[in-house]
């Protein structure tokens, strides 16, 4: 049996829709990688020639905006595909990929996916779907920038965190984004990402320890949504 079979990126992915045959051609050609924390799987502008399946880790995909700064536009986690839209469209990649932890990838080059999309119906509509779910996230998230206020898109985006990538042993979020980060996934200043943390903090809903955050309360958090 190849390892791609019960690879959990087979599992959660298009990438389920292969057959053994195919799982096999694709384990005979994916090269493995170990991408360590604050290295990039690939950067905004690069040919990204195939795909990447997320085997291990949480990525940040992040947008270089004019004054310089990386915006963090999506968080990407573990079984999960990286790459999908610059493969099909043929086009350099629009966001540039890092590690938030050490991560275990695989690529698959282009001319193998192209084989399956060509030849897999409901690999192609699978490919499709994923697409589709990212548009509609990227129109939801547009529509609370544009009407969720600072301090309720942060409890949306803590409470996000703690549901999506779990907590440590002692309850503080797993995924410990840098206040800057933060800042910049809510559309705010880091300043007042600092602020608004310190207000949560004070009032209960969370607790801090130097960069952990902790959520204390999460149906509070909710009522302020």
């Amino acid at each position: 049996m190849s390892k791609c079979e019960q690879c959990i990126v087979r599992q959660f992915s298009s990438l389920k829709a292969l057959n053994k045959e195919e799982l096999l051609r694709m384990a005979d050609c994916k090269t493995s990688y170990t991408i360590k924390k604050g290295e990039p799987i690939f950067e905004e502008g690069e040919t990204v020639n195939g795909v990447y399946c997320i085997k291990e880790g949480v990525c940040k995909m992040t947008k270089l905006s004019d004054n310089g700064k990386d915006q963090i536009v999506k968080l990407v986690k573990s079984g999960e595909l990286l790459g999908q839209r610059s493969m099909i469209s043929d086009e350099p990649a629009n966001l540039s990929a890092v590690a938030l932890e050490d991560m275990e990838v695989c690529f698959i080059p282009r001319s193998e996916v192209m084989g399956f999309f060509n030849n897999n119906n409901q690999f192609s509509m699978n490919v499709m779907k994923t697409i589709c779910d990212d548009l509609k996230d990227s129109d939801s998230h547009m529509v609370n920038m544009a009407q969720k206020t600072v301090k309720q898109r942060l409890a949306d985006t803590l409470i996000y965190l703690e549901e999506t990538f779990g907590v440590n042993e002692d309850k503080s979020l797993h995924i410990q984004l840098s206040r800057e980060e933060l800042a910049g996934m809510i559309g705010t200043a880091t300043e007042s990402c600092i602020r608004l943390l310190s207000e949560l903090n004070k009032l209960g809903y969370i607790a801090l320890t130097g960069k952990k955050i902790t959520l204390l309360d999460k149906n509070k958090l909710k009522r302020l949504q």
